[in-house]
């Protein structure tokens, strides 16, 4: 069947991720007045991208790299070269169907047309926004040079921080100050690491460079190496440049933090992992790499236990996960790499459904706070199942994926041999408890205790914001019950019941995320080709160069 469907490569797939996105972000913005059809034409651009995504992957593994040369330019004089291999083809795939689920989530909590608090305007920009942060991700899966992988990057950063600012309220504007600010710095170090590869090899194309670098002195090749991982390991956030995360995430709206905490970190994983394979695979900055991930790991998941919201919880969860991925990535044989990307791809599922878990919290008990919540699994059962699963799957408990992720990498890390290894197998398996006491705790005092007696500074001061504070939407909260009641869940009976359109989307995910457990085995089998593929380097470079006029024989690696 699929050989029919794919006679000839389809090649006309590898820029609607990121056309139909743009498009559909015009449309939007046109029709922004009409919440209605601005969520018709929303939905509908999504199936089509979705659609396209689900070919690209299905093309991608029938017939290796699908490279698409727009323009007519050869790559040497500046032509734009858009490639989806495996990889790139299955993190387009798992952003689509993320974003997709928060903007179904999203549209059932209202956000269609946010408005500012203070102003009271109408500003119909969630949606086009949310599509041109997915065009930007897709313009960095596709990307065949740094260049407009950069672009991607600054697409990324300019919708991200409309996203954050939502609202307009102080701690947004903040928040989003202080990303913006760590965003620049990555971008100008990005900047600089293409402009010193430009200066050297006289190229951006990532296939040219792989037969380029080598001819350069070593010297020189490392400082484009440190250059290129310390700007991805900012967008990344590897430690020690991953202090701006928990500080960033926690103050926007649940649907925004829920995309942010999915997709913008992996993008810089994916750099990551695109770079080091292709463009450095000497492995000289390996070993920097390993303490890394271990650094990570262990202060991102210490910096959990210790929070007592549940979203600054779970964005150094987040933070303490991406320390696999890199483990994976510094390990760099076949089996690290594949597991490396069948982690990401579990991982953005399970981190987008537990954030937006934590929405559902927020709206059924008006708080995140760990101090006021209590009585969760029952009032709110349903709640209390959504967040279970992904949580367990979170913390590698078997048989869910997080606990096959992580089995491969630790079988990578044995494979490799070294005493490195081996003590980020150690610290992996200790982040991986550290991780279930985490959400355990989450349980225990959301979930499973007893509601707890509000304190009078806390009643005043949730009093005050349902009295007189709107929501994001630009409208005052409705309440049924007497403003000096107790509030949050501490008065769980009297707060608003969750609208279907924000239950839905949330369930959804958490079924992928179990089915990903299901389809283990076929999905291993795409990233074990994709890691074979990363590491012979040959598919890609081959596929890049066969029919550019600039190269008539093969740039060999």
């Amino acid at each position: 069947m699929v050989d029919f469907l794919y006679a000839t490569p389809p090649t006309w797939l590898v820029p609607l991720p990121v056309l139909l996105p743009l498009v559909g972000a015009g449309l939007t913005l046109v029709v922004g007045g009409r919440d209605q059809l601005q969520r018709t034409v929303s939905i509908v651009v999504f199936v089509g991208v979705l659609a396209a995504a689900v070919g690209l992957l299905i093309g991608a593994d029938a017939h290796g790299p699908l490279v698409l040369r727009t323009g007519g330019w050869p790559a040497a004089l500046g032509g734009v070269v858009l490639v989806a291999d495996r990889l790139s083809a299955l993190m387009v795939l798992v952003s689509v169907i993320i974003t997709f689920a928060v903007l179904l989530f999203s549209i059932g909590q209202g956000r269609s047309s946010d408005r500012e608090r203070d102003a009271g305007s109408p500003l119909p920009i969630f949606h086009p926004t949310l599509m041109v942060l997915l065009a930007g991700v897709c313009t960095t899966f596709v990307s065949g040079d740094l260049f407009h992988i950069y672009v991607g990057f600054e697409m990324l950063l300019i919708a991200s921080f409309v996203l954050l600012t939502l609202g307009g309220t102080a701690e947004r504007v903040r928040a989003g100050v202080n990303y913006v600010f760590v965003s620049v710095l990555s971008s100008l170090l990005f900047l600089t690491a293409i402009a010193m590869t430009y200066a050297a090899t006289g190229t951006v194309n990532l296939a040219q460079l792989a037969g380029r670098l080598d001819a350069l002195p070593e010297s020189t090749r490392v400082t484009l190496q440190v250059l290129l991982l310390l700007g991805f390991a900012i967008k990344a956030a590897i430690f020690p440049m991953s202090g701006w995360l928990p500080d960033s995430y926690p103050t926007a709206p649940a649907p925004v933090t829920a995309v942010f905490a999915g997709l913008l970190t992996k993008v810089g994983v994916y750099a990551i992992i695109r770079t080091q394979t292709l463009l450095f695979p000497d492995g000289a900055l390996d070993s920097i790499l390993l303490w890394a991930a271990l650094l990570t790991m262990i202060v991102g998941i210490l910096g959990a236990i210790a929070q007592d919201d549940i979203k600054r919880l779970l964005s150094f969860t987040l933070v303490s996960h991406i320390g696999y991925m890199i483990f994976g990535v510094a390990i760099g044989n076949e089996l690290g790499l594949s597991g490396a990307i069948f982690y990401v791809a579990h991982h953005i599922i399970v981190q987008t459904t537990l954030f937006l878990v934590a929405g559902l919290i927020e709206w059924r008990g008006r708080s995140t706070s760990l101090s006021e919540l209590g009585g969760l699994a029952r009032t709110s059962p349903l709640i209390a199942v959504l967040f279970f699963i992904p949580a367990m799957n979170l913390a590698g408990i078997p048989p869910f994926s997080g606990f096959l992720g992580k089995i491969a990498l630790l079988q990578a890390g044995a494979q490799a041999a070294t005493p490195l290894a081996y003590l980020l197998i150690g610290g992996s398996v200790l982040t991986s408890l550290l991780t279930l006491y985490a959400v355990s705790r989450v349980w225990s005092m959301a979930f499973w205790r007893k509601v707890p007696t509000p304190s009078e500074t806390v009643q005043r001061e949730r009093a005050s914001v349902t009295a007189g504070a709107p929501s994001v939407d630009g409208q005052p909260e409705e309440t049924d019950r007497p403003i000096d009641s107790p509030t949050g869940a501490l008065a769980l009976g009297a707060v608003r019941a969750i609208p279907r359109g924000m239950t839905t989307p949330t369930t959804l995910l958490v079924v992928i995320g179990m089915a990903i457990t299901v389809v283990a085995g076929p999905l291993y089998a795409i990233t074990d080709r994709a890691a074979a593929d990363l590491r012979a380097r040959t598919p890609y470079i081959d596929s890049v160069l066969a029919h550019d006029p600039t190269n008539p024989g093969q740039e060999a690696p």
